[in-house]
Parts: structure tokens; sequence; C-alpha cells
């Protein structure tokens, strides 16, 4: 099977002061597609540190990570920027939704931000808000909506661009614990349907969902588990 998502000997060090920290130490890692991966630890282990190189918000120090085979460092920023927008989806703890936008345009924004023809983005972000349920909210604005059709909305505009690899930080944080549920229910069914998925989580019941678990302490991987 196909690697969503890798990476070589990731290391991620910062200055503090007169002392280095190494939030990152020279992980390796291999995640093939259709797997739903859930990375656990303690609080500072690294874990988000993790997520934010692995995606490309944050440069690693050292080492390389693959995206659908495509080296997503020592690349330009205008590289880097199309394979996040076409190889990779963003679930996030805080939805980060505009408000002044209704959900539809919410989900197409990264479709537009990348030369989609706007009546292409409008199918393909209607179809997106279908799929997690909300059809009958694509005109309602946040303000309008309860927390997990927020966070649903937002998953929406994840998969919207069919991305290689979808990664979460903490997705249910901010929600109750039955729309928690129904959250991951609709996570495990992209997973089923093909989509590989990175969890970060602190929850046990999140990470029983997923096909593997990665546990993480001092930035490097302690355990993994089937």
């Amino acid at each position: 099977m196909a690697v969503a998502l890798s990476c070589e000997e990731l290391w991620k060090v910062y200055q503090m002061g007169d002392e280095k920290v190494q939030a990152i130490r020279g992980i390796t890692l291999s995640i093939e597609q259709g797997e739903m991966v859930a990375v656990m630890g303690p609080s500072g282990c690294g874990k988000t540190t993790l997520l934010n190189v692995l995606s490309g918000i944050d440069d690693p120090s050292a080492g390389q990570v693959h995206v659908a085979g495509k080296p997503l460092f020592g690349i330009s920023d205008d590289e880097r920027s199309d394979i996040r927008g076409k190889e990779m989806g963003f679930i996030f703890q805080k939805f980060h939704l505009l408000d002044v936008m209704s959900a539809v345009e919410n989900v197409e924004i990264p479709l537009l931000l990348h030369g989609s023809n706007p009546a292409d983005a409008r199918k393909k972000a209607i179809d997106a808000l279908t799929k997690v349920g909300l059809s009958d909210r694509i005109n309602h604005r946040p303000s309008e909506l309860s927390g997990g059709q927020q966070q649903r909305v937002s998953i929406a505009r994840a998969i919207v661009h069919d991305p290689s690899v979808i990664l979460c930080d903490e997705p249910t944080g901010n929600l109750d614990s039955s729309t928690s549920r129904n959250v991951m229910e609709l996570l495990s069914e992209l997973n089923k349907s093909g989509s590989t998925i990175v969890i970060v989580t602190h929850d046990d019941e999140i990470a029983k969902l997923c096909s593997r678990i990665m546990r993480i302490e001092d930035g490097s991987v302690v355990l993994e588990e089937e």
C-alpha cells in the first residue's frame, strides 16, 4: 500500500534564552494510505509540535517530511503551499470559521484560493457539507450553528479538495462527550471510505477508534500499538 505521510529523522529544537529545547528528537514514521493513527502523550511531550512540522506549519531543525511521496521542505514557499493545499486537510480544536461567511462559503475558501472555478468550488463545497450531514445548513453562518455543527463545517472544509491526508489537532477538545462521539463517528466513516487521518489527542476513547496508536514522551516515539 502507498505511503500517505512519512518523516525521516525529524528534529525540532527551540532556542529558549541560553538553553536549547529539543521538542522533537529524531522521529521517523510512515503512515500508509487508509490508516487512522492516534498520536498521544502528556502535555508538553511534543505531539502538537510534531503535527505542526508534519503539516508544514513549522520548519524542522533537521529531517524531512514526505506527503504523497513529495518532499515538504527544501522547496520554495509556493511549492510547499501547493502541496499543502492539494494534499493535506486540517481540523483543529478551534474551528477557525469566518463568522461573516456562511457554511458553504467557509468550505469553498480553500478551493477558491487555489484557483478553482467559483461554480465548481460551490458544487464541491455543497457536496462536502452533504457528506458531513449538513445539507440543510449550507447557508447558515457559524453563529447559527451548534459547536458540533461548526466542527462538521471545518471537517467539510478539510475534505473538500480530497486530500491525501487529514491532520487533526484535538478535534473534539471544545465539544461535549455526546457531540465528540458524533464527530469521531464521522471521522471513522471518512477513514472507512479511504481517507488517511492523523489525530493528536489525549482521549483514550478516541484512540481506541484508530488503527494504530503512537505514544510520545519527551519528543520521541516510545511505543506503537496496533
